[in-house]
Formats: structure tokens, sequence, C-alpha cells
């Protein structure tokens, strides 16, 4: 399968994460860090028993609900990366959910688990929603997140994801990918949800010919999406690490400052319209 091929290749990048909890009054919520006025929490819930535990950041300043942004990680798991980018993001003001697609916080730091691991979310795409939903179900329990303005990012593994959420999601307000493979297997089920691409100009591992399928295929379902090349961008251009993964695997990818920072500013600009 050429996209998951391509997804395999391409998302290579090493984290090897642990995290200390501490125990908290409520099982399902277990508090982990506060830092200034952000409190961040694993969120531990069941699917088809087994505990599945995403990571919530969210401002105490107020108790007004705020927007939701969920953020999917890249193949390897819910790491530190991924965390990091909820923080941005409840610092910004949202309530983010960093959502756990492997279930028991499990982060991986070779391609081999990492294939066997996400490769039934590119085979049966249906297998994400299920994830994605329950993660969801689970923002609806937090007063201060208002669950009718929800929007999903991911980078890499998780950019695709956000799209297939996209396409089968009619709840959503809008989707962001960030240097992630465009054909998730599935047709587009709704053209409600606002979508972002943030593509490397210069990303091996994303095809002209997937590129000018996934246009097309915006196109004829008439969906509202817009679609930004970062010049002299590779493949994983948002992450610190990648430069130095690429050296290791001789690979084409490598972290690009600019086009991090300007496609943060891009998806600030994207929430901040979809969320009016």
């Amino acid at each position: 399968m050429k996209f998951l091929k391509l997804s395999i290749i391409g998302f290579f990048s090493l984290f090897a994460i642990s995290c200390k909890e501490n125990k908290s009054t409520n099982p399902n919520k277990t508090e982990t860090a506060v830092s200034k006025n952000i409190k961040t929490e694993d969120v531990v819930y069941n699917i088809r028993g087994i505990n599945y535990k995403s990571f919530a950041a969210f401002t105490t300043d107020s108790d007004q609900p705020k927007p939701v942004v969920m953020v999917i990680p890249e193949w390897w798991g819910l790491n530190d990366y991924a965390k990091s980018r909820a923080k941005q993001l409840a610092e910004m003001g949202y309530f983010a959910m960093a959502v756990d697609f492997y279930g028991e916080g499990k982060v991986v730091d070779n391609p081999e688990e990492a294939d066997q691991l996400a490769q039934p979310f590119y085979q049966i795409p249906i297998n994400a929603k299920m994830i994605f939903d329950a993660a969801k179900a689970r923002v609806v329990t937090y007063p201060n997140a208002d669950h009718s303005k929800i929007a999903v990012i991911g980078y890499c593994f998780g950019g695709a994801q956000a799209l297939n959420m996209a396409r089968q999601e009619s709840d959503l307000k809008g989707a962001v990918s960030f240097h992630g493979n465009l054909m998730t297997g599935v047709k587009p089920k709704n053209n409600k949800v606002k979508i972002l691409v943030c593509n490397g100009a210069n990303d091996t591992f994303v095809s002209p010919e997937e590129i000018a399928a996934f246009k097309k295929e915006m196109d004829s379902a008439k969906i509202n999406y817009t679609f930004i090349d970062y010049p002299n961008s590779l493949h994983s251009f948002t992450n610190p690490a990648s430069t130095e993964v690429g050296k290791k695997f001789n690979m084409k990818i490598a972290y690009n400052k600019e086009a991090d920072e300007k496609s943060w500013n891009d998806m600030k600009k994207f929430l901040a319209d979809i969320f009016k």
C-alpha cells in the first residue's frame, strides 16, 4: 500500500519517554504537573479491555469553557513532544488533549514496533475513529471544555489521522496536518470540516502525485481547505530532533525553525478563524 510505505519510511524520529505520575482522588484522572496556571492530567479510560492514557492540558485561571484542540502524536506514541504541543495550546487558551492511540500510554523508539502499532489505522481507518471518539468522549466530562468547538491537529502519522478524522467526523470545526501523508484510505463523508495542510515543499515522502490526488479529492467534495508548502523544508520540519535523526539514518528529514514557526502561526490563525 503506497500510503503505508510512505508513512513507514517518512516517520522515523526517536524519542524515549518516561513520565512521572501522581495519584489523584479521581481514578480516571491522574494529575501529573502544574506549571504557572497550566494544569496537566493523565486521562485514563477503557476501550475493549485496554486502558488508554491520554493527556489533557488547560489553564486554571477561568471557569469559562475553552475551545478544544485534540493532538494526535507521531507514530511512536504519546511522548513528550506531543505533550509539549498540548501545553503550548493550553497556553494559548485552548483546552488541549493529546490522544493515546496505542493504549497503556505505550511509546516506542524503533520503526519496527511503530510500524506494527500504526498499520491497523492505515489499513482500517475506522479504527482511528473509535480511538479518537473515545478520547473525545472524555473531553465532554470537563466543564471547562467547550465540546461544541473541537478541532484536531497532528504530526506525521498524527497529521494523516487528523485528515482521517476530518473525512469521518462531521462535528469537528477543523483539522490541521503537519507534514503528514494526505490520502488516508477513506473518502470524505462530509464537507463541513475545514482543513489546513502544512507541508514541506521538499518533503520526499509526500509525492507530487499524492498532493494532486488530495487536492482533487478536496475540490470534488467541495471541502474548504488550505494547502501551504513551506520552502526549503523536508519531512518532519517541525520536530527539533529530526535533523540528528536524519543524519543517523541517512534520511531526508530535518528541522526547519522558520517553517516550524510559520506553520504554527498559520495554525493559530486557522484556529482563531474556525472558533469564531
